[in-house]
């Protein structure tokens, strides 16, 4: 069924870019600066990706859909308010919505193909004691390379053209295999290796919460549903998704590519932000013993940003208003834990302050991002081992990720590779420019 859907939409957009091609192939896009090769090339428009777009006044949309439109429409388990990630992952790899029957399509290939390998497990649990989980994330993912479908036939002689049919079985493989993953990692560092195998009844996010002995905790079923839906994916400039896309530009396997992808979201700039938020968060507790009134928050922040610090959780790149995925991570915490005290201190520094950055004058977007809030409702539902936070990212960045690497294969994208110049042929640009 899926390979169907896909061999259509493939066909129409390879014949889509193979007009514009021919017709508007000289069309400029932007234009490169100096300061651009200095700046990280922010604001360069250098990529493609059909799937999800981050709008600096709307926030992210997937397949040019609202992601709170999305969590809306996608279907969603029995008395549940949040979608089934396997009906995300049909409308990342389609750009449809899926009907439930479609979803459970996907959450029924996942459950068959869960399962890890012996060697993945022993691997994990030898690992030492004070191995970061990101590294074990990493370390999983690339030592399943062995089972790749897409290094297989490749050695086959796999045509150009149908690269992107072993690189689907490896993107359900691999995205199957994610909360097993991360649980193991999770008991091991956690629970003193107490392993608990899945439970095939439940669909792929709930099970995740079964795996790390949170099961039957209804509210952190949710907060998984949701979680792992609004870290899937956004646009693939960010560096975890870009990784991707270069590694596996060179023809390396999902595998490959998504480990190397996990490498860059460990970094503190990305996804090891929900965990500093959650920090500062925590130190505003423990200065005032408890939540604050708000002048006392506002002296706070001030005094913060005097010692030239930054508010964890505030600004985006791209974004300049509040990013809706924190939005409705706030709505979440409105209805399941409104009292609890760090929530309530996540909620008084929203209102406050933006207004305080608008004055200091600094800062380009003033306001939240995902992570502001994120690692407060973690805590606030037991998962409190900080260091873990960033595989809770990974676990839903790779679904966008191998969804956007089945469609680079697809349209049969080429090898990355940009020229690099050096500071003595910028200074002659510039004389010969003068």
């Amino acid at each position: 069924m899926l390979n169907d859907i896909l061999n259509q939409k493939i066909i129409d957009k390879r014949e889509r870019i193979a007009k514009l091609l021919t017709a508007q192939g000289q069309v400029k896009f932007g234009e490169v600066n100096l300061h651009h090769l200095f700046d990280g090339d922010r604001g360069l428009d250098l990529l493609i990706s059909d799937i999800s777009f981050v709008d600096e006044e709307k926030g992210l949309h997937l397949h040019g859909i609202p992601i709170r439109q999305v969590i809306e429409l996608l279907p969603k388990p029995p008395n549940s308010g949040f979608p089934l990630a396997g009906g995300l992952y049909f409308l990342l790899l389609t750009g449809e919505i899926p009907t439930l029957n479609q979803a459970m399509f996907i959450e029924n290939e996942w459950k068959k193909r869960m399962f890890l390998p012996e060697y993945v497990y022993k691997m994990l649990d030898t690992m030492p004691a004070n191995e970061h989980p990101m590294t074990m994330f990493s370390q999983a993912i690339l030592a399943l390379q062995s089972t790749s479908e897409f290094a297989r036939r490749y050695s086959d002689d796999l045509q150009k053209h149908d690269f992107w049919i072993p690189t689907l079985e490896d993107a359900l493989n691999l995205t199957a295999k994610l909360p097993l993953i991360a649980s193991v990692i999770y008991n091991i560092k956690y629970r003193h290796s107490d392993l608990i195998p899945p439970n095939t009844e439940m669909d792929w996010s709930a099970n995740f919460t079964y795996m790390i002995g949170k099961g039957w905790d209804v509210h952190y079923q949710e907060l998984c549903r949701l979680f792992f839906i609004l870290h899937s994916d956004q646009g693939t400039g960010n560096v975890s998704g870009h990784t991707a896309i270069l590694v596996n530009s060179a023809l390396s396997d999902i595998f490959y590519s998504c480990s190397a992808a996990m490498n860059g979201l460990a970094g503190p700039l990305h996804g090891r932000a929900n965990q500093d938020c959650l920090a500062w968060i925590l130190e505003i507790r423990n200065h005032f013993g408890g939540c604050p009134a708000k002048p006392e928050l506002k002296k706070f922040i001030w005094d913060y940003l005097k010692r030239g610090k930054i508010i964890p959780g505030y600004g985006h790149p791209v974004l300049r208003k509040t990013d809706p995925r924190f939005t409705l991570q706030l709505e979440f915490g409105r209805k399941y834990c409104p009292i609890d005290e760090l929530f309530k201190i996540v909620e008084m520094v929203y209102e406050v302050a933006p207004g305080i950055l608008q004055k200091h004058g600094k800062a380009k977007n003033p306001y939240p991002n995902i992570d502001a809030v994120s690692g407060s409702l973690q805590y606030y539902c037991g998962v409190r081992e900080f260091n873990f936070y960033p595989v809770l990212f990974g676990i839903g960045r790779v679904l966008g990720i191998t969804a956007n690497l089945v469609w680079s294969r697809a349209l049969m994208m080429p090898l990355e590779r940009p020229q690099s110049i050096t500071l003595d042929m910028v200074d002659q640009r510039i004389k010969d420019q003068s």
